[in-house]
């Protein structure tokens, strides 16, 4: 059996004491899979909830795979991977996900309104005393927080894809969050190995501001000609020792989320140099979304990128 990790921390709300020990997960694309998975790892149950079967189904072969590639390379073992799968267990109704969780990870597409409609679901099934987390990459948690009667339990937890190797986790704080739920937020993101740190409620937090402005110049770069994709992407590798080119990330990302999130700035600063370069629009209006499409800035189809 895997070792369980100690999760003995607690969250105070008015009326009881949580001990995390229970997490429903609300979407099941390649964050939520990654984050159910590092979950079941640590030996959390997890309740993972999609609305549709074939997302359900998917997302357990994604942590499949995971795992067995983890085996083949000697970085786990097959016992691990049989108790670590006996933590996860699938559902298509959100009551599942919900009912009796100590902590509730939200990450369904980055649309305001229909995460504000998980919350108002999952707040209505979820005990008193749960946590409730967005994995939003840049829309206000504040607004999130508003469509449910107890906001201070409400916060940000930003992973990054890949979730399980990506070692940072960006908690965000909006104004009426309280100070146990973000010390709660960020104690359980240390116990799942990660390196925490926390922002305010502002838009874009500190990564995505960051990292969406980075690539959106790389794509002008790249439509101006001033050098290949790839070669921009191993100027920024070992020039500043970035882990992944801009480019190369922004296809990993997902385009379609790049371009939300430089149009989200660009709306709340009131600044249209924020705005997603045209080769970013042609590339998201075409349906060329990057890796999860199997095309993007790269040609993902062969299973590894190549410069189109």
């Amino acid at each position: 059996m895997a070792e369980k990790v100690s999760t003995s921390y607690f969250l105070k709300h008015p009326r009881d004491l949580v001990e995390i020990s229970r997490v429903g997960v609300i979407g099941a694309g390649a964050m939520g899979s990654g984050i159910a998975q590092i979950c079941a790892e640590v030996g959390w149950k997890v309740t993972m909830y999609d609305a549709f079967q074939e997302s359900l189904k998917k997302g357990e072969e994604s942590i499949s795979d995971f795992w067995k590639k983890g085996v083949e390379k000697g970085k786990t073992t097959i016992e691990n991977v049989e108790a670590w799968s006996e933590n996860i267990s699938l559902t298509s109704e959100i009551s599942s996900a919900s009912r009796g969780m100590d902590l509730i990870i939200e990450a369904v597409p980055e649309k305001i309104e229909l995460k504000k409609s998980v919350f108002r679901e999952i707040e209505g099934f979820a005990p008193e005393g749960a946590l409730l987390a967005t994995n939003t990459s840049g829309l206000s948690i504040s607004e999130i927080a508003s469509a449910t009667e107890t906001p201070d339990r409400v916060i940000g937890m930003h992973f990054f894809n890949p979730v399980p190797l990506m070692p940072l986790l960006e908690i965000i704080r909006h104004e009426n969050a309280s100070e146990e739920t973000v010390s709660l937020a960020k104690k359980a993101g240390e116990s799942l190995g990660k390196t925490v740190i926390i922002v305010n409620d502002f838009p874009g937090f500190a990564t995505s501001r960051l990292g969406v402005v980075l690539g959106n110049e790389a794509i002008r770069m790249l439509a101006e000609g001033v050098a290949s994709a790839s070669d921009i992407d191993t100027a920024m590798r070992l020039g500043y020792r970035h882990p992944m080119g801009p480019l190369e990330l922004s296809d990993l990302v997902g385009l379609d989320v790049r371009r939300d999130i430089l149009n989200s700035l660009a709306d709340a600063f009131q600044d249209e140099s924020y705005r997603p370069h045209q080769m970013l629009e042609s590339l998201v209006a075409s349906g060329n979304l990057g890796k999860k499409t199997g095309k993007g800035i790269y040609d993902w189809t062969s299973g590894n990128k190549v410069e189109r």
